[in-house]
């Protein structure tokens, strides 16, 4: 072996090329089955976008850990409609308790810093022992907690009650989606979070506007991902709520996303949403893994 391939190095990019995705979808798939936990890196989501994208803004998002002619370690920053930064990473389980994970997250906190974020969130799969080990090293605090739900095997969604229609999306539907999403997520409407939905239609994410009666009631967004169907932001607006409005809104996206191809359906829902839980469990869908977001906040100078 080359003398250069022996050595420890670090790549830092902007974004994962195709080669770059095979190297840490490798390292995923060995640590998920070492630790028997989840990565919630949105690989897929990033490589659409570079796709699409080819602007630089000559900000690191990806740092990539060598050693050996191998990758090793990995932390990735994920945006979604430039909200708050969210951050996972692994380690090769044969080179823990090396420092590696630490000292990509000490230049993690360098571009960070240089962005003047004020937070950002760190996620843990809540049946990691080693990444929650390395949050009490961190300043990061208990933020919330989401599921990763799974829909069982052989369940066939009953789409018969027909009064809610969804609505794809166009891109004069922007400001309403934001609004909702202020009220679901219970944060502040942005300027920056604003999606565009025919935009996000080239990336592969629907957005569906739930109708009834003439009325906009709801939303929710669909995606396929490698035979896997996503369901993301699905949200009824309080003064329709408790009508079997929300019920009906997800049984139509799984019948969707089944007809469309997919062979599994998933979705992620707030642990202290015990509404949506209820409703989620009641339509096939039953809990996989729990993820734990801690927030990062950049301390003053």
């Amino acid at each position: 072996m080359r003398k250069e391939e022996e050595s420890p190095y670090i790549k830092l990019k902007e974004t994962l090329d195709f080669d770059d995705c095979e190297e840490v979808i490798g390292l995923q798939k060995l640590c998920s089955e070492y630790d028997r936990t989840a990565l919630k890196l949105e690989l897929d989501f990033k490589r659409k976008r570079g796709e699409v994208q080819n602007d630089s803004t000559d900000r690191i998002n990806e740092f990539l850990y060598y050693t050996d002619g191998r990758l090793v370690g990995y932390l990735g920053v994920c945006l979604f409609g430039g909200g708050v930064p969210e951050i996972n990473g692994m380690v090769h389980p044969d080179y823990r308790r090396r420092g590696i994970f630490t000292e990509l997250f000490a230049l993690l906190k360098d571009e960070l810093n240089q962005r003047h974020w004020e937070h950002a969130l760190l996620l843990c799969d809540r049946n990691s022992v080693s990444g929650q080990e390395f949050m009490k090293t961190t300043d990061a605090a208990y933020d919330q907690s989401e599921y990763e739900m799974y829909l069982k095997e052989g369940f066939k969604a009953d789409v018969s009650e027909k009064r809610v229609t969804l609505r794809k999306a166009v891109n004069q539907d922007a400001m309403e989606i934001a609004q909702q999403n202020a009220i679901y997520f219970e944060e502040d409407l942005r300027e920056e979070d604003i999606l565009m939905p025919e935009e996000e239609e080239r990336y592969g994410s629907l957005i569906f506007m739930a109708e009834a009666d003439g009325k906009t009631i709801g939303k929710v967004h669909l995606e396929v991902t490698d035979t896997v169907g996503g369901i993301y932001g699905l949200g009824v607006l309080p003064e329709y709520r408790e009508k079997g409005y929300g019920r009906e809104i997800l049984l139509q996206a799984v019948d969707r996303l089944i007809k469309t191809g997919a062979e599994s359906v998933m979705l992620q829902v707030a642990v202290k949403n015990e509404r949506a839980l209820n409703i989620y469990r009641s339509c096939g869908f039953e809990i996989t893994s729990t993820m734990d977001y801690f927030e990062l906040r950049e301390r003053e100078a």
